[in-house]
């Protein structure tokens, strides 16, 4: 449900003009999703929205610019350490199994995080296919998906 609702944050900040947090939950409870104004607090902060000026002397809340953002401090870690369950590979490819309905979501970290040694992900919904550049680049994503799961 958490994901969903920020999901649905994410869309109404980008479709309209939002300035409250209370303009927030009515836009979310329109959505059908009931939400008090703690919650939608603690989900601005998690989400890290910024207010940005609409032009004319007001301000709306908005995706921040850099989606990196998302990842930092120790956010990437917890991720890892509450979704990814077990990891295997073989050549030049790691599969990452995550608890159901978690997959797209550390995709979209590693594929945000910018790995040089990988050529891309493919996710699923409990499982994410990492390709890397070659054999020897293996060995370095999974030292630090590792440190990342332990952190």
């Amino acid at each position: 449900m958490k994901r969903y609702r920020y999901n649905k944050i994410k869309e109404i900040v980008q479709s309209r003009s939002i300035e409250t947090q209370e303009e927030l939950a009515a836009a979310l409870a329109a959505e059908g999703i009931e939400v008090t104004q703690a919650t939608v607090s603690r989900d601005i902060k998690e989400l890290m929205l910024i207010k940005i000026p609409t032009g004319d002397g007001h301000y709306r809340y908005a995706l921040s610019p850099e989606e990196n953002v998302l990842l930092i401090g120790n956010r990437i870690s917890r991720l890892f350490q509450e979704s990814i369950t077990r990891v295997d590979f073989t050549m030049n490819q790691i599969v990452l199994h995550t608890l159901p309905g978690s997959a797209q979501s550390v995709a979209f970290a590693i594929d945000h995080a910018k790995w040089a040694e990988l050529i891309g992900t493919l996710a699923g919904d409990d499982t994410i296919l990492l390709i890397a550049h070659s054999v020897e680049d293996v060995q370095p994503i999974l030292k630090r998906i590792s440190d990342l799961m332990k952190d």
